[in-house]
């Protein structure tokens, strides 16, 4: 009679680790922020149609990276989570603590137990009132959920990037001055980042209801030209 093949369940849960990093290194990174005026999302991204960020809802954006069908599908859950809660309890009761609670627990789920994690790691941000109160929260593809202060770097090289990121970081930042850390940081010292291979997006504070705008390629660049 054969043995049952086994393996441990640490090696299981770090072959599934490894496996989702390396998914998720081949893709390319993106830096939210917050600045003086609200929070900025700016992602390497040369599709006009394929989006890596998004509105979730009034005050709310999401950001992904990785495998775009994977991470696309959880912008799509939270758009109904988001819109459910705010249909049968009112609009105050949505926000980015409980999206990503919600997201954390699906991806922790599914890291357990698929055999396949989700080659995904995501960002839902929320502008407040107040600058301090504005909210960053990175959920890893196990559904870890990091609450960021000050900026957050999702994707590939992310270690590198963020220590650009840390050199460049003003809280007290305009939207330009803000945008071109955030290109510096994800283009490093030897390339140089255009208008067209960018995907920025803005929760401007002073937007109202709706804060969530997308910048076009003339608009970033001139915020990129400007000093």
């Amino acid at each position: 009679m054969s043995m049952p093949f086994y393996v441990a369940p640490e090696q299981v849960m770090k072959d599934r680790a490894d496996y989702a990093r390396k998914g998720i290194a081949r893709g390319r990174s993106l830096v939210g922020l917050t600045f003086a005026g609200g929070i900025l999302v700016c992602a390497e991204n040369v599709s006009r149609t394929l989006h890596k960020v998004s509105e979730i809802y009034d005050r709310i954006a999401f950001a992904g990276v990785g495998k775009y069908n994977e991470f696309d599908s959880l912008r799509t859950a939270g758009v109904r989570h988001a819109d459910l809660k705010g249909y049968n309890y009112s609009r105050e009761d949505v926000d980015a603590r409980s999206l990503a609670n919600a997201y954390a627990q699906t991806l922790g789920q599914i890291f357990t137990h698929e055999m396949k994690p989700m080659e995904v790691e995501i960002l839902v941000a929320e502008v407040a009132a107040d600058p301090p109160d504005d909210q960053l929260f990175h959920i890893l593809y196990d559904g870890t959920v990091v609450d960021e202060e000050g900026f957050t770097v999702l994707g590939g090289e992310a270690e590198t990037i963020a220590e650009r990121m840390k050199q460049a970081y003003q809280a007290t930042a305009d939207l330009g001055a803000a945008l071109r850390a955030a290109v510096g940081a994800l283009a490093g010292p030897d390339r140089q980042l255009e208008p067209r291979e960018l995907e920025v997006a803005v929760l401007d504070r002073g937007d109202g209801r709706r804060a969530f705008r997308r910048l076009e390629n003339d608009e970033l660049a001139a915020l990129l030209t400007s000093s």
